[in-house]
């Protein structure tokens, strides 16, 4: 168990690094400047770029702790 436990808990750490920053954030800037690039400007594609980027600390905390908190469950079983 102590495998398997340690294991979930590297994934929700490279799932969270991936979610939060290379989704959320670089993803969330890419948008904007696409929307802002773009012949015709769409607010809700800007508003939801800079959404993505403020939030983006959160969700990749959220998306690491679904899996480091029963891989650190798991890890620490007898």
């Amino acid at each position: 168990m102590k495998i398997v436990g340690l294991l979930m808990m590297i994934a929700g750490v490279v799932f969270g690094v991936y979610a939060g920053l290379w989704w959320a954030f670089i993803g969330g800037i890419v948008d904007v400047i696409n929307a802002i690039k773009a012949p015709e400007l769409v607010a809700m594609s800007i508003a939801t770029g800079i959404a993505k980027v403020m939030f983006a600390g959160l969700i990749g905390l959220v998306s690491g702790v679904i899996a480091i908190f029963p891989g650190y469950a798991l890890f620490n079983m007898r």
